[in-house]
């Protein structure tokens, strides 16, 4: 599982020209699920943003998670994060997980932060053709990928 992690002061979310989700500050995730993905890769993606001290304290450090600040999630699904450009011009999306898989991972990643963190989650439209505005803050912009697990 991989997830762009974007600091936000605002984000939102349409399709077909209806709003879907919309936050007024804290986290913008762009999540990809690949085929090899699990529930442990779900709990330890979610488990990994929930906790990132990444919103400044009084003392102007990243010492804060999204939850200390009483902010909000945006997810929006993105299986292109696992297109593959090495060759050729047009992205190859191989590693993408197959739809009915990977939505049922989305779905288990936001109500884990839901549910376990009690953060505030709102979502796009899996699958959808979406719209998606947002104000990076900072900017502040990482990558947590379940592959990549540090100790």
């Amino acid at each position: 599982m991989k997830v762009i992690v974007q600091r936000a002061k605002d984000a939102s979310v349409t399709a077909d020209g209806e709003l879907n989700g919309q936050i007024d500050h804290g986290l913008m995730l762009l999540v990809g699920v690949t085929h090899s993905d699990e529930e442990k890769d779900v709990v330890y993606t979610a488990d990994k943003i929930a906790g990132l001290r990444i919103f400044e304290d009084s003392a102007g450090k990243m010492n804060l998670s999204v939850g200390d600040t009483g902010g909000s999630i945006l997810s929006v699904s993105q299986f292109t994060l696992y297109g593959d450009v090495r060759k050729g011009r047009r992205p190859n999306f191989m590693q993408a997980a197959p739809p009915a898989e990977a939505e049922q991972l989305f779905h288990a990643f936001n109500e884990r932060l839901r549910s376990v963190h009690g953060l505030h989650v709102e979502t796009g439209v899996f699958g959808a053709m979406m719209d998606v505005q947002f104000t990076n803050d900072g900017p502040v912009t990482l990558i947590v990928d379940s592959m990549e697990k540090g100790t």
